[in-house]
């Protein structure tokens, strides 16, 4: 790994209180960065497959804290997971990424994947005006072959609260699996508990947002048509463990080729924000996202 100072601020944009500064911290023994803008602070494990493990809004957590092998921190593999099927690709899901900083933006690149010949790239960087963090991911073809991949973005968070986006509640497959209901121009999933694993696929709007505990996590990223997902994948998918444990919040982006050297770059903003609002399906709840978006 690269050892180099990544202590880093970012100028605050005119009209922002210094309070928004954005902070990269210097590199803990073990591998782990902290990147702060505003109240938020991001823990990225560099170590442990680039890894996010803690995003907070002031001392408040909003990833799982469950520390089960392959099934814990917000992590990034490529799609259709068919190619790979299970357990996640080694290079991308928990092998050491190296870390460097170029300009404002701590980059991780993970090794080449033997299996799949390609590797992966993680830029942070915050946007001090919008209070937001800004994850791009870029997959390159590492082999002397085209092929065609697309990006994936796995983020667990407590089986509690209340997901929701912007989708047509017929393209919610399986259908009837979770109890989805559409009100207020969303369509809505309040967390219950099952005996069994369960997983949907659904053509949303672009964004995908998760409500518990006094925060709200809005994450945006590129709308598709139905035809740009990876066959049997979709742009927003919702995976819940068994016995009320953990939930998985997903989104794909396009399944793109890449001849041999070509990289794709796909790129998701995270913003957490306190809510006074119950997580339930509300007008409110949909307005706040429609705000940062």
């Amino acid at each position: 790994m690269k050892k180099q100072l990544l202590l880093l601020t970012v100028a605050v944009v005119v009209g922002c209180s210094a309070a928004s500064a954005a902070v990269l911290s210097e590199p803990q023994d073990d591998g782990k960065y902290c990147l702060k803008v505003g109240s938020l602070s991001m823990t990225i494990d560099a170590q442990k497959g680039g890894k996010i493990l803690s995003l907070k809004h002031g001392d408040a957590e909003i990833i799982s804290q469950l520390r089960w092998p392959e099934s814990f921190g917000s992590t990034f593999w490529t799609s259709p997971q068919k190619e790979w099927n299970w357990p996640p690709v080694p290079e991308f899901d928990k092998q050491p990424y190296t870390v460097e900083q170029k300009g404002d933006t701590l980059v991780l690149t993970s090794g080449v994947s033997e299996k799949l010949q390609c590797s992966v790239g993680k830029a942070f960087a915050v946007d001090p005006a919008d209070n937001a963090i800004v994850i791009t991911y870029s997959i390159k073809n590492e082999s002397d072959a085209a092929r065609k991949v697309a990006p994936w973005e796995i983020t667990r968070v407590a089986n509690d609260g209340i997901i929701f986006f912007d989708a047509p509640i017929d393209s919610i497959t399986p259908a009837d699996l979770m109890r989805f209901e559409a009100k207020h121009g969303a369509v809505w999933y309040t967390a219950d508990e099952a005996p069994q694993n369960r997983k949907i696929n659904a053509d949303g709007k672009g964004w995908l947002a998760y409500c518990a505990n006094g925060l709200l996590l809005v994450k945006k990223f590129q709308d598709l048509d139905a035809s740009q997902p990876a066959p049997g994948e979709a742009e927003i998918q919702v995976y819940v463990n068994l016995r009320k444990t953990y939930i998985e919040l997903e989104s794909q982006g396009a399944y793109t080729e890449l001849k041999p050297g070509e990289s794709l770059s796909w790129t998701v903003r995270w913003y957490l924000l306190p809510v006074a609002e119950d997580a339930q399906p509300s007008e409110a709840l949909l307005q706040k996202v429609k705000s940062v978006l």
